[in-house]
């Protein structure tokens, strides 16, 4: 959806008269990181027989490559998101992982479509990776850094 929201602001020519016999093709077709985003560890709950916890660990693992137990999460609220078109309920919890608990590499599943890179944003540059419009995020990167600055980072030990 990105990308083509990208698309259509580099080439609206695309988009215009379009209809199901003759639909157009980019000549000069954007790069594909223009639709690559920073986004929070998530999955769709679709296993009714597991619990949210249980579905987040297991997002964590396939995604992330750790080893959360489910009573090392903590919940930290639902919203809605995608109100103007999905209006998905997501539910934001929070864990710390340690480089014991990494199992394996993490990335997501290919065969899905998932194309997952972790990433590790240095605690000292958090917000401001949160504020810095040049990286393509989600509001809720924006919303659990602002809720880690306020809820955890003043308890941790100074340096």
């Amino acid at each position: 959806a990105v990308y083509m929201c990208e698309v259509e602001r580099h080439h609206p020519q695309v988009f215009q008269n379009q209809d199901k016999e003759n639909s157009s093709c980019l000549e000069d077709p954007l790069p594909a990181v223009v639709g690559v985003t920073y986004e929070l560890c998530a999955g769709i709950v679709d296993k009714p027989d597991l619990s949210l916890e249980e579905i987040a660990c297991g997002e964590v693992l396939e995604e992330c490559g750790y080893r959360v137990p489910t009573t090392d999460l903590r919940r930290i609220t639902s919203y809605r998101s995608g109100v103007g078109v999905t209006g998905s309920r997501q539910t934001l919890f929070y864990a710390e992982v340690t480089d014991q608990m990494r199992t394996g590499e993490g990335g997501g599943q290919p065969e899905e479509g998932e194309l997952i890179e972790v990433v590790e944003i240095p605690l000292e540059d958090s917000m401001k990776f949160a504020y810095d419009e040049t990286f393509p995020k989600t509001m809720g990167v924006i919303f659990s850094f602002m809720w880690f600055q306020n809820n955890i980072a003043p308890k941790l030990p100074k340096k």
